[in-house]
């Protein structure tokens, strides 16, 4: 059962495509505008990250955020999500191939303490092989999402708006996870300026 009520809603933005004539981090101004529209609290917003197109090479740098939001009560994450999805959509968002180029992404990256569906499945999907990673999605929300603790374009904007929150398998705050990544990733993610 997840607490619908959980004090910290993790989400992680990013764009490397324009939607339309607008760029990247207009389109994370617009989605963030849109979160607050539909009654979804924005309580804590990063600054804007400029990260390296990951896999590298595929594609434009990407602009990366990361807000802690607060639901209406009566939406569980199967909701938000649902609400991200169509927030995507509305940018122009393709879901076409993993990893591919996107005009908007933004996933729920952790409900509180939630593990979802379940520890199993969810340590299933976090030691994915990496050539597995890239060609194999779940099929229903993983909460927290199974990627985050490799991911330095998440943890740098997290560790601004979320520094303890703490993994409920791992655990491991923000600021650990983000500090067991080499220092080159860390270092890849820069601050975007003007």
């Amino acid at each position: 059962m997840v607490d619908v009520t959980a004090s910290k809603v993790l989400l992680a933005l990013g764009a490397n495509l324009p939607d339309g004539s607008i760029a990247p981090a207009q389109t994370l101004r617009a989605a963030i505008a849109e979160l607050t529209a539909l009654g979804i609290g924005i309580t804590r917003l990063s600054r804007f990250y400029e990260t390296p197109c990951f896999p590298a090479g595929a594609g434009p740098d990407y602009i990366n955020a990361a807000a802690v939001v607060r639901p209406p009560k009566e939406m569980d994450p199967a909701g938000l999500l649902a609400v991200l999805h169509q927030i995507e959509a509305a940018h122009g968002r393709q879901r076409i191939s993993r990893w591919a180029g996107r005009t908007l992404d933004i996933d729920l990256v952790a409900w509180g303490d939630a593990v979802a569906p379940d520890v199993e499945t969810q340590t299933h999907w976090r030691d994915l092989p990496a050539t597995d990673q890239a060609r194999l999605a779940p099929d229903r929300l993983v909460l927290p999402h199974p990627r985050l603790q490799d991911r330095a374009f998440v943890l740098v904007p997290l560790a601004e708006v979320a520094p303890d929150w703490r993994h409920p398998i791992l655990g491991r705050t923000v600021a650990e996870m983000l500090t067991d990544l080499p220092e080159k990733d860390r270092e890849d993610v820069r601050v975007l300026l003007g």
